[in-house]
């Protein structure tokens, strides 16, 4: 089955299988896939599946280009295995013919097969949500306020990296900013997101 696996600077971000006629991926939330960055167009681009694997690729207009290794489309064009797209900070490899996981239950963001051996969550520390806690249990989750500063946590074999995915609000790390480069998570950092602190914590 055809997926497509999206990474910023190597960290992977999402994992999607291609089961509709046309998936469409853009920043607004109404997308199929939706990439929260300005560089991203409100609908930027469609993935057509035509038969059981071959998929079309085709801009939808967007303002800053979607690019096929690394050459700007003109066209609707049918994608070969291994190709990358390239859209704002996102790079997006195309499989043709990868067979889907069946031990998630179809959960189709899961991007590794290893149970975690420690639990991580971020805990919030101020405003009316101070003392909620929120588990890292998914491969990758994202958090924040779209359109303000969204930040994914990762979580790899090395450990849970973090990164900036959009927004114009730079997140903090222990009172640092940090931009597209991971950054790997250690236990007690404090997270700052649009004057929302979080502290990131590890548990067995």
């Amino acid at each position: 089955m055809p997926q497509l696996i999206a990474s910023v600077k190597g960290v992977e971000v999402k994992h999607v299988f291609l089961h509709k006629d046309r998936t469409t991926l853009g920043r607004k939330p109404e997308n199929d896939i939706v990439l929260d960055t300005m560089v991203v167009s409100g609908s930027h681009c469609a993935f057509d599946l035509v038969g059981v694997a071959d998929v079309f690729l085709q801009d939808l207009g967007s303002t800053n280009g979607t690019y096929v290794n690394d050459r700007m489309l003109k066209e609707r064009t049918q994608l070969q295995d291994g190709d990358v797209i390239a859209i704002g900070p996102y790079r997006i490899k195309y499989l043709q013919a990868s067979e889907e996981p069946s031990s998630f239950g179809g959960g189709t963001h899961m991007l590794s097969v290893d149970p975690p051996q420690l639990q991580a969550t971020l805990s919030v520390k101020n405003g009316s949500s101070a003392g909620l806690e929120m588990p890292v249990v998914k491969a990758v989750t994202t958090f924040g306020k779209p359109g303000v500063c969204v930040v994914s946590v990762a979580h790899r074999r090395g450990g849970f990296f973090v990164t900036h995915l959009g927004g114009p609000t730079a997140p903090l790390l222990n009172g640092a900013p940090f931009s597209t480069e991971p950054v790997q998570l250690t236990d007690s950092d404090i997270l700052e997101l649009a004057g929302t602190r979080m502290q990131f914590q590890l548990r067995e």
